[in-house]
């Protein structure tokens, strides 16, 4: 084990027992204990104690890291990025290749009538890295506009507009072409803030008919890439991934099995967030 302290909910994501920010809530909740003491948010630890969380004892193998996997996903309209929907739709998560041990993180958000590029990954710290306005990663749109665009609404665009959740603005966007009332636009956003591409358009009274994603941090969504579909990320793209948010890849990692300490319980707590029972 490393002789490295981390916080809590870093160690307990970058081991793919959830994203940072679910662990953090299971620590506000009480549900993680550190050497049969309850948890709180700053605790650090190093992956040698004793980890719960509801009662049910962690791999301690497992928090010495699990090689870091990374899927594209080609999120068609009408299905929704939560894990469940109460309206019964479709979701994201129904298309997923399966993952033993632990669960798919979703690297931020598209709604329901956006299409495009979605990553997922088993690293609940590198989503969060990725998904955070410090580390500025650029996002790549493709949006359809119903209505006349002057030149100089496109530099407004540029240069800001004021949204209710504050001043949002492209780094750059550039005409694609099109015919009669619609035109396609290209446009790059470096932040991910909620229907930010449409109400960005919806504030100089112009409206978005069609929009995709099609690039996210350097990852392009190509067009032998059918709707509905996922594919993995080679090593090779998953390190550079990792690099531009200050992470290291170890393709190394994960290797070894998996081992319960032999005074834990007949349960085991499985990254996936259930229990499982020990055969």
């Amino acid at each position: 084990m490393s002789d490295t302290k981390e916080r809590i909910q870093k160690k307990l994501a970058n081991s793919g027992f959830g994203s940072r920010r679910e662990i953090e809530q299971w620590l506000r909740d009480g549900r993680i204990k550190v050497d049969g003491e309850v948890a709180s948010l700053g605790d650090t630890i190093d992956g040698t104690e004793s980890i719960e969380i509801d009662n049910k004892v962690l791999d301690r193998r497992a928090l010495s890291g699990v090689k870091t996997k990374v899927i594209v996903y080609h999120k068609p309209e009408g299905e929704v990025c939560s894990r469940s929907d109460p309206e019964g739709r479709c979701t994201v998560f129904s298309n997923l290749p399966k993952l033993h041990g632990a669960r798919w993180v979703s690297i931020g958000r598209l709604d329901i009538n956006t299409s495009g590029l979605l990553l997922f990954t088993n690293n609940g710290e590198l989503a969060n890295r990725l998904m955070h306005p410090s580390y500025q990663i650029d996002r790549e749109y493709a949006v359809r506009v119903l209505g006349e665009v002057s030149d100089q609404m496109l530099q407004q665009l540029r240069d800001g507009v004021m949204l209710e959740d504050g001043m949002a603005k492209f780094s750059d966007i550039k005409r694609s072409g099109g015919e009669g009332a619609n035109k396609w636009f290209h446009v790059v956003l470096m932040e991910g803030r909620n229907r930010e591409v449409r109400r960005m358009w919806e504030a100089l009274d112009l409206t978005v008919s069609r929009l995709s994603r099609v690039r996210f941090a350097g990852i392009k969504l190509l067009k032998s890439h059918l709707p509905g579909k996922s594919k993995f990320l080679s090593d090779k793209e998953v390190a550079s991934l990792m690099g531009s948010v200050g992470m290291e890849f170890n393709k190394d990692e994960g290797r070894k099995k998996n081992i319960v300490k032999r005074n834990a319980p007949r349960k085991a707590f499985d990254r996936g967030g259930k229990s499982k029972k020990r055969r």
